[in-house]
């Protein structure tokens, strides 16, 4: 049986520069990365905000494949016309019918690289184990969080981010273009494998659960009244206990973490959450054994 179809997608935010211009760089050479005989699609997320440089026009894309949303005919969004346009030519019931979904993005934050899968699909949680036993990348595990939404992976069969940072908005950066090449290779590596049934799984997977969200402190006004302590700026992944600074006011008052549980804080002060009133992202790091369950979800995948 046929290999599926998968889609890479870049540009999804249009400040974000690199992984749009590897692409760019692709299409004009076929053989900067090798594709393993792979049937892939490159699509640029968002070009009308890549061409302003704008994280997005009308709504954010990534939080824009909401059924409601994608339903509702009156709902004209750029955004939201550009989600079902991508639907329709590349979704699962889409004219070029893909089952997996990858979605490159950038940081600001101080997290370096990583994978973010929502919720928890076996077939992602597959994919983004042997990618961590491969490169390390820690495992974002986004889940059970009502304010957000309509991403744009949930919308395939497998689908998960790979984050790479940080670098700021609107700029072109060879370390991460190059981490983001690496990224690519590795995932397309390992989709041949998966392919020719020669994938050894690992035992075991590292996930950073998410646990919550938390806003900067606020005045009576809704004024951000404490910026990200020192201490806690540019430490994504590492552990917090009860007691750590999280914010400083401007006369040095200092607001601290209050839990009975050891915590990982990720998204550090990322600049596109802002206006999602987060400063910061709660993780629980746990380790789980490899379940079979998901080896075999992902080999229905690829042997449909």
């Amino acid at each position: 049986m046929a290999n599926p179809q998968i889609l890479f997608i870049a540009g999804t935010h249009g400040n974000e520069m690199n992984a749009p211009w590897l692409f760019n760089q692709w299409i004009k050479n076929p053989d900067l990365i090798n594709v393993n005989d792979l049937d892939i699609f490159k699509v640029i997320g968002n070009p009308k905000a890549l061409k302003d440089c704008k994280r997005y026009l009308d709504f954010d894309l990534n939080r824009s494949f909401r059924k409601e949303f994608l339903n509702d005919e009156k709902m004209k969004f750029y955004e939201v016309e550009r989600a079902r346009e991508i639907l329709s030519k590349f979704g699962p019931k889409g004219l070029n019918k893909c089952q997996i979904a990858i979605d490159l993005h950038s940081t600001t934050s101080a997290m370096g690289s990583c994978i973010v899968v929502y919720g928890r699909r076996p077939a992602d949680l597959a994919i983004a184990s042997l990618l961590q036993a491969r490169i390390g990348f820690p495992i974002y595990l986004h889940e059970g969080d009502d304010n957000q939404k309509g991403f744009l992976v949930e919308s395939w069969p497998c689908g998960f981010v790979i984050e790479i940072g940080p670098v700021p908005q609107g700029l072109l950066n060879a370390q991460v273009i190059n981490q983001n090449r690496l990224a690519l290779e590795i995932s397309l590596q390992e989709f041949a494998k998966l392919g020719a049934k020669k994938t050894t799984f690992p035992k075991k997977v590292a996930i950073h659960r998410h646990i919550k969200s938390i806003d900067f402190p606020r005045s009576p006004f809704g004024e951000i009244d404490a910026v990200v302590h020192p201490l806690r700026q540019c430490s994504d992944w590492n552990p917090i206990e009860n007691g750590a600074p999280l914010f400083i006011k401007a006369d040095g008052t200092i607001i601290r973490y209050e839990g009975k549980e050891k915590l990982v804080p990720v998204f550090i002060n990322e600049a596109a959450y802002a206006e999602k009133n987060i400063a910061m992202s709660l993780t629980k790091r746990e380790v789980w054994d490899f379940s079979k369950d998901w080896e075999i979800a992902i080999n229905e995948i690829f042997f449909r």
